[in-house]
């Protein structure tokens, strides 16, 4: 995933890529834009905040992330952007 901090709004911006762009308002400070990957994620898949961590790239754009108790095919439809209808 692709995390660019200091954006307008917190939101799921789309496919970079091979990867999920994830814009967040916080800034890239003291873990506050991890912070705020976390909490958008938990909210869309619907789970709670404590089951999202930032797992590797703590102070890079490109980030890792374990999402506890969704499976894989369940993130995946609800993070990935549907196509043309």
């Amino acid at each position: 995933m692709k995390v660019v901090p200091g954006s307008s709004r917190d939101r799921l911006a789309g496919l970079l890529g091979d990867a999920l762009k994830v814009q967040v308002a916080a800034a890239a400070e003291r873990g506050k834009a991890n912070a705020a990957v976390e909490a958008l994620l938990a909210e869309t898949l619907g789970i709670s905040a404590r089951g999202v961590s930032v797992i590797r790239g703590h102070s890079s754009p490109r980030k890792t992330v374990l999402a506890r108790g969704v499976t894989l095919e369940q993130a995946v439809a609800l993070l990935t952007p549907a196509g043309p209808s």
